[in-house]
């Protein structure tokens, strides 16, 4: 039994997408409501999302990158600007899913203005299709 792995490089930027693929959307995505199951895997690099792209719908660059990638104690020390580079290269490294980066935590608490700034800061560098906050009903404003 051989344990050798072979990657499918076939989805690079050095080897573009075949035709047919294309980036999921966010409105697509929310059509399979309550119908067709929705999988979701994260990634923290592009490596990860060229990787893991063809087999989900959705990627999310999580904020436990500060703990999985950086070795942090706790995702509360995760800034904005490392959500943004490891949201900004899983986009690059996917063709398929739609991308979903975590708001850090501080990034979006202290006004619906901040979180909006901030937010679309993230969207903009990373060309990512949605951002993710947590709080409940408590940040429902935001």
């Amino acid at each position: 039994m051989s344990t050798t792995f072979t990657l499918d490089t076939a989805t690079s930027r050095a080897h573009p997408v075949p035709e047919p693929l294309r980036r999921l959307t966010v409105p697509a995505i929310a059509k399979r409501k309550n119908a067709e199951p929705v999988v979701m895997l994260t990634a923290y690099t592009a490596r990860m999302a060229q990787l893991l792209d063809k087999h989900c719908d959705m990627l999310l660059v999580g904020d436990s990158l500060g703990q999985v990638i950086y070795g942090l104690d706790t995702t509360v020390k995760v800034t904005l600007e490392m959500m943004i580079a490891h949201g900004a290269a899983v986009v690059r490294g996917s063709y398929h899913s739609v991308a979903v980066v975590d708001m850090p935590f501080g990034s979006y608490e202290e006004s619906p203005q901040q979180a909006f700034r901030n937010a679309a800061r993230v969207m903009k560098e990373t060309g990512a299709a949605a951002v993710k906050l947590e709080g409940g009903t408590a940040m429902a404003e935001t």
